[in-house]
């Protein structure tokens, strides 16, 4: 398809964002501007949204250049510039804006619900802004990319060559035992030179965090989170079910998976290297070879769903929006990120040729539809929906791919084998998310808390989430400060439960496809196309699903994707 930016109305074509001062002559001409009728309003709005993705899209290519290349300081200096020059500014005239737009006679006569929900948001700004708020959330900003710095200067030496930590977890996979103790052994070292490093940052970014919440008027740093997220369809209460439900439904099959897996093995308990290899000694899956080959196939995978779906990656391969390959000083992990103006999101990945790359890739082109199929959307706040629904794109897409994965594995009992490790880690991934999720409702319900009675409830959650079929003896401490691969804890708080949540959802999806796929299909595009013009339930609905992670649903769902393992071991 050809993508072209929307011509702009109220910026200039060539804008830049060099210096504040030349940007802050459009939020000056925002805020004096006179509204004397519903068509001015509207105009007004539509220019604050112009504004709104010209300035995000600015920092998200940013992001994107220094994450690409984390020892390049040019790049880590112009995202800097953005944090401590732009943002600061930003805040106040947001605050100034919203309250303006809130208190306009004119928005009463926008009743539909798309609006409802943009103007709900706004309110909510209104609500958690503080001036007092402002250098913290610059100092945040800044502290919170540190652990990105840090996890992607890790490497180990294999072989006499140093290697990424994406491409030593690629060894654990490996059938040779003593290859995978050593490379787990080398990666625990060197994570354990960063741990008293990572264990002090998370303190700090604790006591900024608590205290841009009680200046917000919060008891503490969950409540205000539950707002700032727009978490307005659920409450923390739907949490601690989806807790609960997870221990009682999933973890009991999880623990089925890690017996079996122990049996066949021959062990009595696995050990923490064990985690990835195949029980039968069968090589690790390699469904291709870099990312030229995993965009290749994944976009035939589209095409034969939607022509659509593959048009979009197609596209995103022409403008140069994809990096998926695996390099030194690239940050870890993988996203999709939204670029508002444009319309094209941008794909980041690490690559090392694994399944779990493919199901990353796959994963990420389900985020990357979703802002396409949004692109045309009349706000850049209707574009911007919460990850419940976003996570439910990328996810969905993980199951509805499966069937088409021949793509790369010509093998049948290679392509079975896939489809049961993407099963099994779907399930496997409830009780982690579980456990991050309670963890982060503790932090910040006691955020005073000592970094040993941190250690300890970590490992008391370990504990609850956990099967016992792993014998940690002798790696203690690697268990102990697990927590800290978890970027979302450092970089982006409480977004993380969303995962399973969408994961229901997901499920859900696919278990209707089996029944009719072409409707299935129609139903996802249809809902993903209504970005966060209605609710979060709306939105489930429209994909002929229902928002809810009850203990029946869950075990509904957990008993169906058992049945399919049982069809796919059979």
């Amino acid at each position: 398809m050809k993508v072209t930016r929307p011509e702009r109305t109220f910026l200039p074509e060539n804008f830049k964002i060099d210096e504040w001062k030349s940007l802050e002559q459009f939020f000056i001409d925002l805020e004096n501007r006179s509204i004397e009728s519903k068509k001015e309003f509207k105009k007004w709005i539509s220019d604050l949204s112009e504004l709104e993705a010209v300035v995000s899209e600015d920092l998200a290519w940013r992001y994107i250049k220094m994450t690409i290349d984390t020892k390049d300081k040019e790049r880590a200096d112009a995202y800097a510039f953005f944090v401590k020059e732009i943002q600061p500014n930003l805040e106040p005239y947001s605050f100034r804006l919203n309250k303006k737009l809130s208190a306009s006679p004119f928005k009463s006569e926008f009743q539909d619900e798309a609006y409802k929900i943009y103007f709900r948001g706004i309110d909510t700004a209104i609500k958690l802004f503080r001036e007092e708020n402002i250098p913290l959330n610059m100092e945040l900003a800044e502290k919170s990319q540190i652990h990105g710095a840090v996890s992607g200067a890790q490497s180990i030496e294999h072989e006499g060559e140093q290697i990424t930590m994406q491409k030593a977890a690629s060894l654990l996979k490996e059938n040779d035992e003593a290859l995978r103790k050593s490379t787990f052994e080398k990666m625990a070292a060197r994570r354990a030179e960063d741990t008293e490093k990572l264990d002090d940052l998370f303190t700090e970014l604790i006591e900024l965090r608590h205290k841009v919440a009680t200046n917000a008027g919060y008891d503490n740093f969950r409540d205000y989170m539950f707002d700032e997220l727009g978490r307005f369809d659920y409450t923390k209460e739907d949490c601690f079910d989806f807790h609960q439900s997870v221990k009682d439904e999933i973890v009991p099959l999880v623990k089925k998976f890690s017996q079996k897996k122990a049996e066949l093995m021959g062990k009595e308990k696995l050990k923490p290297w064990d985690s990835q290899v195949d029980p039968l000694g069968r090589k690790p899956l390699k469904p291709f070879k870099n990312g030229k080959e995993l965009l290749e196939k994944t976009t035939l995978i589209f095409d034969k769903i939607d022509p659509y779906f593959g048009d979009c990656l197609k596209t995103m391969d022409a403008m140069g929006y994809l990096d998926l390959d695996s390099k030194d000083g690239k940050s870890p992990g993988g996203y999709n990120y939204p670029l508002y103006e444009i319309g094209v999101p941008f794909i980041f990945m690490n690559s090392v040729g694994s399944q779990r790359d493919l199901i990353t890739m796959i994963h990420e082109g389900g985020h990357a539809i979703q802002s396409f199929l949004t692109r045309d959307l009349e706000l850049t706040s209707f574009k911007s929906f919460p990850s419940e629904i976003a996570e439910l794109a990328s996810m969905s897409m993980e199951m509805l791919t499966m069937d088409y994965w021949d793509e790369f594995y010509d093998n049948q009992e290679d392509l079975t084998r896939a489809k049961i490790e993407q099963l099994e880690t779907v399930l496997e991934v409830l009780p982690w998310v579980a456990t991050i999720d309670e963890f982060q409702h503790w932090i910040y319900e006691n955020p005073t808390h000592s970094k040993e009675e941190r250690k300890e409830k970590w490992i008391a959650l370990l504990d609850e989430y956990g099967t016992g079929i792993t014998d940690w003896t002798g790696y203690e401490a690697v268990r102990e400060y697990s927590w800290q691969r978890q970027l979302h804890l450092f970089e982006v708080p409480f977004y993380y439960i969303e995962y399973g949540m969408a994961q229901l959802g997901a499920l859900a999806v696919w278990k209707n496809s089996k029944d009719d796929f072409k409707k299935t299909i129609s139903a996802y595009k249809k809902a993903m196309a209504l970005g966060y013009t209605k609710s979060i339930p709306g939105v489930y609905e429209t994909a002929n699903i229902t928002f809810d992670f009850s203990k029946k649903n869950i075990k509904e769902l957990a008993e169906f994707v058992e049945e399919e393992l049982k069809d796919l071991e059979d």
